[in-house]
């Protein structure tokens, strides 16, 4: 993991999670246009049994459609209920090796990345220079990959056990 990269993305985690949040608050499903172009550009699937039965298309249209569109629509929820929580334990986890850093890392790095606070502004509240704080961040960003390593491993050694 690039955690130099991740300082930058934290904002777009928290506003992407806000947009999903969005969503899935107000979750109405696929769009009926929508539904109607997939059920157009689709080619049928399985055997073709053609059916003598005029009267009862208007009603199998119906039906399919409805199939379709609660297929489309829980695909769709589930896609975003999935990048939510991708980006939720993302999210944590860059939170949770923060508060592991060492010494007064965790505090100017909280501060930093998930305040927003500027370098001018850091240097005013920790009584540092800019050069003390780019030490700082470079050793939180080593310390933050070493944890990054620890997670990959864990899990490849679940995965390969």
């Amino acid at each position: 993991m690039d955690v130099e990269k991740m300082f930058k993305e934290y904002r777009n985690w928290k506003r992407d999670m806000g947009i999903m949040e969005f969503d899935l608050s107000r979750f109405e499903g696929m769009p009926y246009d929508d539904v109607i172009r997939g059920l157009c550009l689709s080619r049928p699937q399985g055997e073709r049994v053609q059916e003598s039965g005029m009267s009862d298309r208007t009603g199998k249209a119906a039906v399919i459609y409805r199939q379709v569109k609660e297929q489309m629509d829980d695909e769709w929820f589930e896609h975003l209920v999935k990048k939510y929580e991708a980006t939720k334990e993302e999210k944590e986890f860059f939170e949770y090796a923060i508060r592991q850093l060492s010494g007064r890392l965790p505090e100017v790095i909280w501060d930093m990345v998930v305040n927003e606070m500027t370098w001018r502004e850091l240097t005013e509240k920790y009584n540092v220079s800019e050069t003390m704080i780019a030490k700082y961040r470079k050793k939180a960003i080593a310390e933050m990959d070493a944890l990054y390593r620890m997670r990959a491993e864990t899990a490849e050694s679940y995965f390969l056990g």
